[in-house]
């Protein structure tokens, strides 16, 4: 994670291949959409946490599917790496390029190819971003729900199966893709379903594929389940003394089968960073952030069974409104979570993770993780989408310190390693990467020689995306 390349990652290292037949073959067709320049080479091959940018050999802008196989096609001949890329805001290195080859920027990808309003599905590229799409669908009455925060492309949402906070009633991106089209190792195109809202047909390759961040194939059309935009909206905020008392109130607002649309804990060490960039006036103590969606009364009476189950916890007074300037205001103060982190202390690098664990273990999990913390001496915000069990900690890293990069090492692994021993995993939302590679074996067992069999079997030069999830 201090950019030296891990032996898991070494180990999944594709057979050498001809580089320079490769870049010439691209070069010829992809005149005017193809960049050996240094500059674009490394904005490719960089992730958004501290792992070492490791940047292609050339970035390919693909404007069509037609353009993915041609590229597919061409680097399967050569045996050179293929990274699909998005937009970039991976956080465990899922767009570096640990071997070099080519980067395939599917960002001009970008149009919403079918809206179905009375069946509430739509089609997209794999470059269409969140807002993007959710702007266009505006005047339909319907909007696409995950929201992992980021303006992320849809591609890579489907990549590392992104959810976010929308998630607790929503679902992730697994349950919100009903199929997909993508291009295999060898170039050729599937269809893995439908339109149709359940099928009992065949292996199921759509889920096969969501989550496998562009290791299996390259996606170049989605086609995604659509929501009906609530008749009433209502949203606040709600004070707890203690941590505890805010998952707990969590928990039992979960047990209690409240259609929670969103349920966000901040610590306080993140309420004062949000202060302070978002313009806010929150008192600096763990807080909820909530939201409800339903009918008039029903979103009214929801926020009123909160309010009962958080004063019982000590919290309180939750402050709730319908007025959506003011929703919008909290929401975005929680999506820019982490560049207020990185205000609390400037000039050191920003380490996102997340782990995920059973609601019922949360609070101990959250408690042991802040104690951890706070014995170590790290500056580290914890936010959460707190209603899966999933949490996040943003820790600021002076990388000059060597003591330090030790400390935050060792904190990383005991929080993985704690989530796994509660029956949780490593990632809830962010993905493997390269970066938690080495945690797989611990949490899932003999299932990954089954992904490894599944990965040589679909890829078997590994050429697509090597180096990222398992070794090969």
């Amino acid at each position: 994670m201090t950019g030296v390349a891990e032996p898991s990652v070494l180990a999944s290292v594709p057979e050498t291949g001809d580089l320079g037949t490769a870049l010439e073959s691209l070069s010829g067709r992809f005149h005017n959409q193809m960049s050996t320049a240094a500059a674009v080479r490394e904005q490719h091959g960089h992730t958004t946490t501290w792992h070492k940018n490791q940047p292609p050999d050339a970035v390919v802008f693909a404007q069509s599917t037609e353009d993915v196989i041609a590229v597919v096609k061409t680097c399967a001949e050569c045996r050179v790496p293929v990274i699909p890329f998005g937009t970039g805001t991976s956080l465990e290195g899922q767009v570096n390029a640990p071997f070099g080859g080519i980067s395939l920027d599917v960002s001009q990808m970008n149009r919403v190819l079918e809206v179905h309003q009375e069946d509430l599905d739509c089609v997209v590229q794999p470059g269409v971003t969140r807002k993007q799409l959710n702007n266009e669908l505006r005047a339909t009455g319907l909007f696409f729900p995950i929201d992992p925060g980021a303006d992320a492309s849809i591609g890579g949402m489907v990549g590392t199966r992104a959810s976010g906070t929308n998630a607790v009633r929503y679902g992730t991106m697994k349950d919100n893709v009903l199929s997909l089209q993508a291009v295999m190792a060898d170039g050729s195109l599937v269809h893995t379903g439908t339109r149709a809202r359940k099928s009992s047909a065949g292996y199921d390759l759509t889920r096969l594929l969501v989550g496998s961040e562009g290791t299996l194939g390259v996606v170049t059309e989605i086609t995604l389940k659509l929501h009906g935009i609530p008749e009433a909206i209502s949203g606040g905020v709600c004070p707890f003394h203690t941590l505890e008392d805010a998952c707990n109130a969590v928990i039992a607002t979960i047990q209690s089968g409240i259609p929670v649309a969103r349920i966000e804990l901040l610590d306080e060490l993140q309420v004062r960073a949000s202060n302070a960039y978002s313009k806010l006036t929150l008192r600096e103590t763990p807080t909820l952030f909530l939201e409800f969606h339903g009918s008039e009364g029903g979103v009214r009476e929801q926020s009123e069974m909160f309010g009962a189950i958080a004063e019982d916890f000590g919290g309180g007074p939750f402050e709730w409104t319908h007025d959506p300037e003011e929703r919008n205001r909290l929401w975005q103060a929680r999506h820019d979570a982490y560049f207020a982190d990185m205000q609390l202390r400037p000039g050191t690098e920003g380490l996102a993770t997340d782990v995920c664990v059973p609601i019922s273990r949360l609070a101990e999990c959250i408690l042991a993780t802040k104690a951890d913390i706070e014995s170590l001496g790290l500056v580290a915000p914890i936010v959460g989408h707190v209603g899966d069990g999933n949490f996040h900690v943003s820790v600021l890293v002076d990388m000059e310190d060597q003591a330090e990069v030790a400390r935050v090492e060792s904190f990383m692994h005991d929080l993985v390693e704690r989530a796994i021993a509660m029956d949780g995993t490593c990632t809830g939302e962010h993905g493997v990467g390269h970066g938690k590679m080495k945690y797989l074996d611990a949490e899932l067992g003999g299932a990954v020689d089954v992904m490894r069999s599944v990965k040589k079997a679909l890829d078997p030069l590994n050429i697509l995306n090597p180096g990222k999830i398992v070794r090969v």
